[in-house]
């Protein structure tokens, strides 16, 4: 697959949030103003400033990373810029040129659990906040796994034994496997450049765009009541962001507590996590567990590094071993559409994560604009990524991005 030299006509580094001065000043003037009204938050190139301040825009609840002191990295510093990339269309480019091609806003790698390599570019700092958008959804699934593992949840029971307002809409009669694994047949696009695509009302309503002029405002749970059927659950996968929030209301119904204050207890503060979290909530409150969560890079490395151990990590058992082998074990690839992600064939997506079923046992949490964590069990790396890509989709930066993370893991390995 070819892949342009840059995907917009500012590359990295004319589009640094710095050099073009975004929101700066007191008050910054209308020419660098970046705001949530006029939805310039999300448009690049502001996200290359805004992605690192979500905060700033929209509504938030904190993840508390407790009051136990942060679990410590070791670090053996490599430069691994000069690694050679073998691209698809032939050409071979270094690693630091496929950061910078993929407007990387920050990267570390982990190898054997140490810290070998770290950087930051874009408006990202270390002890900074940036959004995960779908890589959220892991952590989702993460957690009704461990629910799963401990027999509070049945995933081959109806969505509706557990959540009883969705009897009148298309998940009434999906199980929640077909939930997590995003096989439910419902009536839901999900094209980010589509005004008009359901993607669209769903933002409106978990606000994460501003509502539509002259509509009553709406909220997250209300607006997933609303989805409706379109074919059978079960036969093909779909990606779809409301079955992430649908799962985790799940979550919030058998735990009785906020998605948030879950996150906390079960993860966040286990992992020793150097910072705070944040998730962005509706007018309700309402979390948005398919894509709200903002993290530093290296608590995002915390949690690869904890999945690439079996959920171990910090001294202790944080996720039972169970749930992660039965990520890794993926789902069936004959249901994963070839013509949908031509970056990944061969792979499956299963308990909200996607699975290689490659000889190294790769798997990844990933999100719009490039972020990413990418676990390699076999190489023993880990790979965390923040970025602001120009396209959302990740077919935008695939074809340099896996093969860049493909040939870090062989240097460390040889």
């Amino acid at each position: 697959m070819s892949t342009p030299s840059a995907p917009h006509a500012l590359d990295a580094q004319s589009s640094e949030p710095e050099r073009l001065g975004w929101m700066q000043g007191f008050p910054p003037s209308p020419a660098v103003a970046i705001t949530y009204a006029d939805g310039s938050f999300r448009q690049f190139p502001q996200s290359r400033w805004s992605f690192s301040n979500f905060r700033q825009f929209l509504p938030t609840k904190s993840v508390w990373r407790g009051s136990a002191p942060a679990s410590s990295f070791l670090v053996s510093e490599q430069d691994l810029s000069r690694i050679p990339v073998a691209l698809g269309d032939g050409r071979t480019i270094t690693f630091g040129e496929a950061l910078a091609l993929t407007y990387a806003d920050g990267i570390v790698v982990l190898h054997r659990g140490r810290i070998v390599y770290e950087r930051y570019f874009g408006a990202l700092a270390p002890h900074q906040q940036h959004i995960a958008m779908s890589v959220t959804k892991s952590f989702t699934g993460v957690l009704a796994g461990m629910l799963v593992a401990e027999g509070r949840i049945d995933p081959q029971a109806p969505v509706v034994a557990y959540v009883p307002e969705m009897a009148k809409c298309g998940f009434a009669d999906a199980r929640i496997q077909q939930v997590m694994d995003m096989t439910t047949g419902i009536a839901f696009t999900e094209v980010y450049n589509d005004p008009k695509s359901d993607v669209v009302a769903m933002r409106r309503a978990v606000g994460t765009s501003p509502p539509e002029p002259g509509t009553a405002p709406t909220s997250l749970l209300e607006y997933l009541t609303t989805v409706q059927k379109l074919g059978a659950h079960g036969e093909a996968f779909n990606y779809r962001t409301v079955n992430t929030d649908v799962l985790a209301w799940i979550v919030r119904r058998v735990t009785r507590q906020p998605f948030a204050q879950v996150l906390s207890e079960r993860l966040w503060q286990p992992l020793g996590a150097e910072e705070d979290a944040y998730i962005t909530v509706d007018r309700l409150g309402i979390e948005f567990a398919g894509g709200g969560l903002n993290t530093t890079l290296r608590d995002l490395a915390r949690f690869g590094e904890m999945m690439r151990n079996r959920g171990h990590f910090n001294g202790r058992q944080i996720v039972q071993a169970a749930v992660v082998d039965e990520i890794a074990r993926g789902a069936d690839p004959a249901k994963f559409s070839r013509e949908t992600y031509p970056t990944l064939p061969g792979w499956s997506y299963h308990n909200q994560w996607w699975v290689s079923h490659d000889a190294h046992g790769v798997i990844m949490a990933r999100g719009i604009h490039g972020q990413s964590i990418y676990i390699d069990p076999k190489a023993e790396v880990v790979v965390a990524r923040y970025a602001s890509h120009p396209v959302a989709g990740n077919v935008g930066n695939d074809p340099v991005t896996l093969p860049a993370f493909a040939a870090v893991t062989r240097a460390l390995m040889g």
